[in-house]
């Protein structure tokens, strides 16, 4: 089996309205489906002191640019990088894993399917998909590379907790990432929660 390895192609001070990053650029090569992936992290602070706030972002271009109130993301996003400035250190990987990782096109024909009447799951499901088609090899092997091993991610997902594990990350907390999200996105929250296991008010 062909290693993954995460590859540091760029870096820059990064001074946002959270406060003042440093964005790390990734590339992984190769990946299974033979294309490279690339993701970005955002560094605050002191990494090594103790095991860092660490949130794993799926990109979500609808959420994120244009603030849909059809799901949380953009809220979430904002939480973490509140967070991780509030405590002066720790990463934001943020990820091109738009749609649960089905891309941007499927994932507006899944909002089509979803305007009449199915869930998120059964809308990828019924486009072909899987119900989430995310990696995070590419997460795990950047957080190796920023010479990181134990995390405090924050995540209301235990699937990516168990991810990074499986790679040799220890995640020593798993921080809830739960927002005030709109009427709008009850139906989607639920999904996550009854057929994704997504975790929320701590249960």
């Amino acid at each position: 089996m062909t290693s993954l390895t995460a590859k540091q192609v760029a870096s820059a001070d990064f001074p946002t309205r959270w406060g003042q990053f440093r964005i790390y650029g990734f590339r992984l090569e190769p990946t299974q489906n033979g294309k490279p992936e690339e993701a970005v992290a955002l560094v605050m602070g002191d990494l090594h002191a103790a095991a860092p706030l660490v949130r794993v972002h799926s990109q979500c271009l609808t959420g994120d640019v244009f603030g849909s109130l059809r799901c949380d993301c953009r809220q979430q996003l904002e939480l973490a990088l509140s967070m991780i400035a509030g405590e002066g250190a720790g990463i934001l990987i943020y990820e091109q894993q738009e749609g649960r990782g089905i891309g941007l096109m499927p994932k507006l024909q899944a909002y089509e399917l979803q305007d009449s009447g199915l869930d998120t799951v059964e809308a990828n499901e019924r486009l072909g998909f899987r119900a989430d088609h995310r990696e995070f090899a590419l997460p795990a092997q950047m957080l190796k590379a920023l010479g990181v091993s134990q995390v405090r991610l924050l995540s209301n997902n235990p699937e990516k907790v168990s991810a990074l594990e499986r790679t040799g990350v220890r995640v020593v907390e798993r921080v809830p990432c739960e927002v005030a999200a709109s009427a709008h996105a009850q139906d989607y929250l639920r999904t996550k929660r009854d057929k994704l296991g997504h975790i929320f008010g701590g249960k």
